[in-house]
């Protein structure tokens, strides 16, 4: 498979998992909103990380301004409080590890 359309591919399956994700825990805080929200959730998270990291480099200091612009983001998105943006993004955060620990397994090899 050519390097292109298995980044690309790979890049959409991401997306949709991360948006499931998302989409799923914020149910479970009483969340109304639909699943278009927590795919534009999960699309800007991406493009948050990768312009930060292009900018910043790798790091824990790149990390920490990423995760603030996300919050603020889920913060906007949801109509939410700070604490409640921040707990919902540690669970999606520990639920995404668990699944990104799993996938690779699940999808073989590309």
């Amino acid at each position: 498979m050519d390097l292109t359309v298995a980044s690309a591919l790979m890049f959409i399956i991401a997306l949709i998992i991360s948006a499931i994700v998302i989409f799923v825990i914020t149910k479970l805080f009483g969340e109304t909103e639909d699943i278009k929200t927590a795919v534009i959730a999960a699309l800007i998270g991406t493009v948050i990380y990768t312009l930060i990291y292009y900018v910043i480099g790798q790091g824990l200091i790149a990390a920490f301004i990423a995760g603030i612009v996300w919050l603020i983001a889920l913060q906007k998105l949801y109509t939410i409080g700070w604490i409640k943006s921040l707990i919902i993004a540690v669970v999606i955060w520990i639920v995404t590890s668990i699944v990104g620990w799993f996938l690779p397994v699940l999808i073989g090899p590309v």
